[in-house]
Parts: structure tokens; C-alpha cells; sequence
């Protein structure tokens, strides 16, 4: 058995699950309301106040989608109830971020601006000039639009300019070396 497939899901106070026709899973809670088509093979079961995943047989296709599924729907409770946010930092000389309403302008060293509109359901928040935080109920849509912002300037391994994220770690490579 899928060691994460398998494993009930706790449904914390607040937050409602239902499962329609064709695995259509709608989970509510505080924060908002999620939904979402999971693989119509699977058996999702909602008894009391956990949520159980099975899947029909072994085939490998089956395994692949067992854990996901679970791990999909465990996403949505926690997005629903908590929120997710991914921090990203801003480093190099004259590089800034700032919100103007529904806009982020970023000031990367480009001849221009770059601007992008926020996603539906995704707020961004500016933490001082060079530190942003992207917020949202749905997992994969904050690491889509974070992953986006990132691109817009990559961090490069020499100086460690560019957009990153809190948590990761730029490999730094040594300059060339002067003439002796």
C-alpha cells in the first residue's frame, strides 16, 4: 500500500468536505472555498471528521495516484483553513518591489519597470522595498505565481543579484582570477 495514500485525513474544525459525482471534491473553510476533479478510479469517503482515500487495484497507475490524491486533498484542507505563503527576497543594488493596488512593479536593472497583476485568489504583499510575500488558499497556484516571479530575475551565482526565494540557497562560484 501507498505509505501517504493511506494514511486518513484529519478535517480540523470549520471546514466542510463534500464529494460530488465523478470525485468532484469541494472543501470550504474560513479562508475560502476550493474545488477540484480527482481521478474518477479512486474511492474518496468522508466518515466523521476524516477523509479516507482506496484505490481498486494494484496497477501501477493506480499507486502513482493513490498518494496524490490524497496529498492533493490534504493540500486543499490546509489551504483552506491556514493559507499558504511562499517569501521571496530581492537582492542587488537598485532593485526594489513596490504595489500599486492590484500591480506589483519590480525595479530589476531593466530599462523598464516590470509590472505584473496579481492572479485571482493570490494576494502579494511587499515587506519593505526588497522582500515580497505571496499569498493565497491554493498551493499550487502560490508556488506557480511565486516560481513566475522569480523568473523575472533569476539569482545569479556570482554576486547572488536577482529574486530568490527565504529559503534557498544560492551556490556561489568565485570570480575570474586577476592577472598576476
Amino acid at each position: 500500500m501507498s505509505r501517504i495514500g493511506r494514511m486518513p485525513i484529519a478535517i480540523p474544525a470549520g471546514v466542510t468536505v463534500e464529494v460530488a459525482e465523478n470525485n468532484k471534491v469541494t472543501v470550504k473553510g474560513p479562508k475560502g472555498t476550493l474545488e477540484r476533479v480527482l481521478p474518477a478510479e479512486l474511492t474518496i469517503q468522508v466518515e466523521g471528521d476524516v477523509v479516507k482515500v482506496s484505490r481498486p487495484n494494484d496497477l501501477k497507475r493506480m499507486k502513482s495516484l493513490h498518494g496524490l490524491t490524497r496529498t492533493l486533498i490534504n493540500n486543499m484542507i490546509i489551504g483552506v483553513s491556514n493559507g499558504y505563503e511562499k517569501v521571496l527576497e530581492i537582492n542587488g543594488v537598485g532593485y526594489r518591489a513596490q504595489k500599486q493596488g492590484k500591480t506589483l512593479v519590480l525595479s530589476l536593472g531593466y530599462s523598464h519597470p516590470v509590472e505584473m497583476e496579481d492572479p485571482e485568489g493570490i494576494e502579494v504583499v511587499c515587506d519593505g522595498q526588497n522582500k515580497l510575500i505571496v499569498k493565497g488558499i491554493d498551493k499550487e497556484k502560490v508556488g506557480q505565481y511565486a516560481a513566475e516571479i522569480r523568473s523575472k530575475r533569476e539569482p545569479e551565482p556570482y554576486k547572488g543579484k536577482g529574486i530568490k526565494y527565504a529559503d534557498e540557497v544560492i551556490r556561489r562560484k568565485v570570480g575570474k582570477a586577476g592577472k598576476k
